[in-house]
């Protein structure tokens, strides 16, 4: 255990060191330094005096001694790194996962730092410079462009990385992601029971994992259901309330307008429902809705917004538990987790087409 000597603060509270331990119990700081690490070669007598006088003084050892004796900070950095990044953090899906992960890390005493968005002034300040710079003992990855050279640096370093939405993997990186493709077939199939046949896709960037995932799932389930692919149904760009509200917009303007939509983000769905009213269109009875992520919301909305499941809170808890892992134990594989998707029916898709 590494210490150094006590101090005394302008508020005139002195914080105990190892060395009032070591003077207190009459033994050397060393012999201290080995009973809080629990070292065996200590007398059962001499740990007992020791660790009673530590529980008397309320001792607790600096994160800094802590840290040079286990070469860990105990901090771990966040990347939330798409162009819109306050919309990033304000959106609800990253909301809960950051609950979950934040929980499963705070147990084992990390603590988050929040990197910002903005690429370093020093062009050879990299992330994973400021990742060394910081002293982080592993990083979680969100909403980060999975091409990017300095992300692609940053999990090719051995640094311990996870990743949520993004499949970045390398020798001590690993990810989390639903099963997006089962997802939007689910979705699909949804509405082909229904009786719908011209349905439309509102989807995110097929640069990124989820919106290559759903638009594939989308198509297979279309083929399997005997309908035809249009490319004037597809919109892929990003999962934002505007895109779903000028892609809705679009579709209204075609002249075979679709009778129901998949939406591939429940705020793109409710941006999508606000164009369809401001048509004087009903939902479901005009146009039937799915969307996906299950926010908290989507349950509240009228009509309330049948959707895909994701949980959310579950994929942040497994992206924490296996960056503390892959911190903590040199031997763990780096995971690549895939989680269930749950098709939650509610109003909004309720009608048959006309």
């Amino acid at each position: 255990m590494v210490y150094s000597k006590s101090k005394t603060f302008s508020t005139g509270v002195r914080v105990l060191t190892i060395r009032d331990l070591a003077k207190r119990a009459g033994v050397s700081v060393a012999t201290v330094s080995r009973v809080l690490n629990n070292y065996p070669d200590v007398s059962e007598e001499t740990k007992h005096k020791v660790l009673a006088l530590v529980q008397e003084m309320n001792f607790r050892p600096s994160n800094a001694a802590r840290s040079l004796v286990t070469r860990r900070s105990n901090i771990i950095g966040v990347f939330f790194l798409q162009d819109h990044i306050d919309s990033m953090i304000l959106h609800p899906f990253f909301q809960e996962v950051i609950v979950g992960f934040k929980r499963a890390v705070g147990k084992r005493g990390y603590d988050l730092l929040f990197f910002t968005s903005q690429k370093p002034g020093d062009g050879d300040f990299t992330y994973l410079k400021r990742c060394r710079h910081h002293q982080v003992d592993g990083v979680v990855l969100m909403g980060v462009n999975r091409t990017d050279p300095q992300m692609i640096e940053l999990t090719a370093s051995g640094l311990p990385c996870m990743s949520v939405d993004v499949d970045m993997l390398g020798s001590r990186a690993g990810y989390v992601l639903s099963n997006n493709e089962e997802g939007a077939r689910q979705a699909v199939r949804h509405l082909v029971s229904l009786g719908h046949k011209e349905i439309a896709l509102i989807n995110g960037p097929t640069t990124s994992r989820p919106g290559h995932d759903r638009l594939i799932g989308y198509r297979e389930a279309m083929a399997e259901a005997g309908l035809t692919y249009r490319s004037e149904y597809v919109h892929n760009f990003d999962f934002t309330w505007q895109h779903g509200y000028e892609s809705m917009q679009k579709l209204l303007d075609l002249p075979d307008r679709p009778t129901a939509v998949f939406a591939s983000a429940d705020l793109m769905a409710m941006g999508a429902i606000k164009a369809i009213r401001e048509r004087g269109l009903h939902v479901p009875e005009d146009i039937a809705m799915v969307g996906f992520d299950d926010i908290e919301v989507a349950s509240m909305v009228h009509p309330a917004l049948t959707t895909i499941r994701q949980d959310k809170e579950a994929m942040g808890k497994a992206a924490g538990e296996n960056l503390v892992r892959l911190i903590e134990d040199p031997g763990f594989a780096p995971p690549v987790i895939t989680m269930k998707t749950e098709l939650i029916v509610r109003e909004s898709c309720g009608a048959s087409p006309l």
